[in-house]
C-alpha cells in the first residue's frame, strides 16, 4: 500500500504513554482474542464493554493528548489514512449538497483510556464512540490482527480505520439510531446491518483514495485483497468458531466473513455509499 508521501491532516489525539488513574494494566495475547470473542461474538457493545470496565456507564477523565501529526511511522500512517478518508467523505457529502463533519479525533493510545462512552482499554480492539464523536485505536492492535487473527498488511490495517470512521458516517446520517431500533443481535438484526454497511463504507473509501489524494494513497489489486482477508478475519462465524468449536447465527453481531469480505467489496466496485444500503438490501 502506498500513503507514506499522503497528506496528513493533524486530526490526531496522542495518548500514548497517558493511560488515566487506576486502568488495568495491558493484557496477554490471550486476553485479546478473548475480548475481541466476547465483542465480536457476543454482542456486547463497546459502550457496555467500557461501563464494566470502567466502573460506571458515564464519560472517564482523560488527560487530554498531543494533538496534530505524530512524528512516528505508526503515528503518521493513521494521520495520513484518517485524513485520505475524512477526505473520501467530505467529497461524497459535497456531491449529495451535504457537509461532511469529520470526527472531533482519532485518538491512538496504549493500554486503557477514557472516553465519552465509559474506559476504553485495547483489549476492545478499535472503537467510534459516537458520545464523544471520536475513533480510538491502540496501535499493538496491529501486532494482534496478525498473530491472533491472521490479518497482515498496511491495507488490513488502514480498512480497520476506514470501518471505524464509516461508523462516525452512520452516526451523522442517523444510521446508527435506526440499528438501535432493530436489536443488537442475530443475522437479519440491525446491529449486523450496521457493521455491514461500515464494512462497504470502508470499500467506498477504497474506491477513491488515490483519486482524492492525487495517486499519493494507494491500494492496488493485493491491498484490496489484504482488507479482504482482514474483513474475513473478524467475521462472526470464524470468531465463533474459535471460540466454541460451533457457529450460533442467532448470536451474531457484525456478519458472518462470507458476508463481510461481500459488502466490502461491493463499496469498492461501486464506489457509491448508496450500494452500501444493508438496512433496505433484500440478501445481507
Amino acid at each position: 500500500m502506498r500513503w507514506a508521501g499522503g497528506r496528513g491532516g493533524g486530526n490526531i489525539e496522542d495518548r500514548r504513554g497517558l493511560g488515566p488513574a487506576g486502568a488495568v494494566g495491558g493484557v496477554g495475547a490471550g486476553g485479546v482474542i478473548l475480548a475481541l470473542i466476547g465483542y465480536f461474538v457476543f454482542g456486547i457493545d463497546p459502550s457496555t464493554t467500557m461501563s464494566v470496565v470502567g466502573g460506571g456507564g458515564g464519560p472517564v477523565q482523560q488527560q487530554e493528548g498531543v494533538r496534530g501529526a505524530p512524528a512516528d511511522e505508526a503515528g503518521r500512517f493513521v494521520d495520513v489514512v484518517a485524513t485520505n478518508v475524512d477526505d473520501v467523505w467530505t467529497q461524497v457529502f459535497q456531491q449529495s449538497g451535504q457537509q461532511y463533519r469529520k470526527p472531533d479525533a482519532v485518538v491512538i493510545y496504549d493500554r486503557a483510556t477514557g472516553t465519552g462512552c465509559g474506559m476504553g482499554q485495547s483489549a476492545m480492539g478499535p472503537f467510534y464512540c459516537p458520545a464523544d464523536r471520536k475513533v480510538y485505536l491502540d496501535l499493538t492492535f496491529w501486532q494482534d490482527m496478525e498473530t491472533q487473527l491472521g490479518a497482515r498488511g498496511e491495507a488490513a490495517r488502514a480498512y480497520v480505520i476506514a470501518h471505524e470512521i464509516g461508523h462516525h458516517v452512520q452516526n451523522l446520517t442517523g444510521a446508527m439510531e435506526t440499528s438501535r431500533r432493530m436489536g443488537a443481535k442475530g443475522a437479519e438484526s440491525g446491529a449486523v446491518r450496521l457493521e455491514l454497511q461500515a464494512d462497504c463504507y470502508a470499500g467506498v473509501w477504497a474506491a477513491h483514495a488515490a483519486r482524492v489524494s492525487g495517486g499519493q494513497v494507494v491500494l492496488d489489486p493485493r491491498d484490496i485483497e489484504d482488507g479482504l482477508r482482514a474483513a474475513a478475519a473478524v467475521g462472526d462465524d470464524t470468531l465463533q468458531r474459535k471460540a466454541q468449536g460451533r457457529v450460533m447465527p442467532d448470536a451474531f453481531t457484525h456478519g458472518s466473513s462470507e458476508q463481510r469480505m461481500r459488502w466490502f467489496r461491493t463499496g469498492v466496485q461501486a464506489g457509491d455509499p448508496a450500494a452500501c444500503d444493508t438496512f433496505r438490501a433484500a440478501r445481507l
